[in-house]
């Protein structure tokens, strides 16, 4: 189920309070491909383990934020930086 308008305008990344907006659907299966082959970390250094079905990345298009059971996980430590991604 997609987030509904109202709160996508209000969600902001915690840490540079940029915008964010959905993750294309291509974008979500590269980024998928990569979690499948355990090449993505979150900002704390984790191993991103398991798929990302629904996710928001900040307007500048440096951090990813996954979307769990239709709930935004806008904490820092589990943001995704795509600097890790090529092509992005």
């Amino acid at each position: 189920m997609p987030i509904k308008k109202e709160l996508l305008e209000i969600l902001c990344c915690p840490v540079t309070k940029e915008p964010v907006e959905m993750l294309a659907a291509d974008k979500l299966v590269q980024l998928n491909d990569l979690v499948a082959k355990g090449k993505v970390k979150t900002v704390d250094g984790k191993p991103v383990e398991t798929k990302i079905v629904e996710a928001l990345i900040t307007t500048d298009g440096k951090t990813i934020y996954r979307i769990d059971d239709d709930i935004p996980v806008m904490l820092v430590d589990m943001g995704i930086p795509t600097d890790q991604i090529a092509d992005w």
